[in-house]
């Protein structure tokens, strides 16, 4: 009998909460990514897994290693506890999308400033329009 296994990782990600259901079947990893928005609560979570989990959009399977280990449910769940506990964005991909992030708001910033400087330069110039338009009169 082949062996299936799931992870649901739930995390923050500017601005919303997100959740990653890895799935593990015949050797082959797939993935979905749900947003929930506000925090969900357990009770939540488990509710979205019982009425959605088999309408997920799952990524094409890839080849991944499969670790056939026999393990103490205490262990797993001190383990869980412990990931839970730590903080803070861990792989990679998640650092890469949060630099992209903050790029994104630099050229944000940039591109307001200019917009708001152009239009200041605008209202400054029309003052000065409509001052010798004044002054062509007398």
């Amino acid at each position: 009998m082949d062996k299936a296994s799931g992870k649901l990782t739930v995390y923050f990600e500017e601005p919303f909460w997100v959740g990653v259901f890895e799935r593990i079947e015949d050797g082959k990893l797939s993935v979905a990514k749900v947003t929930f928005g506000a925090e969900p609560k357990d009770y939540e979570v488990q509710e979205y897994i019982q009425k959605y989990y088999f309408s997920l959009k799952f990524s094409p399977a890839v080849e991944t290693v499969v670790k056939d280990i026999k393990r103490n449910p205490k262990r797993m769940q001190r383990e869980a506890k412990k990931q839970t506990m730590e903080t803070g964005i861990g792989t990679k991909s998640q650092q890469a999308l949060k630099l992209q992030q903050e790029q994104n708001k630099q050229v944000g910033k940039e591109r307001s400033r200019k917009k708001k400087e152009a239009e200041e330069q605008r209202m400054f110039e029309l003052k000065q329009q409509k001052k010798r338009e004044k002054h062509k009169g007398h």
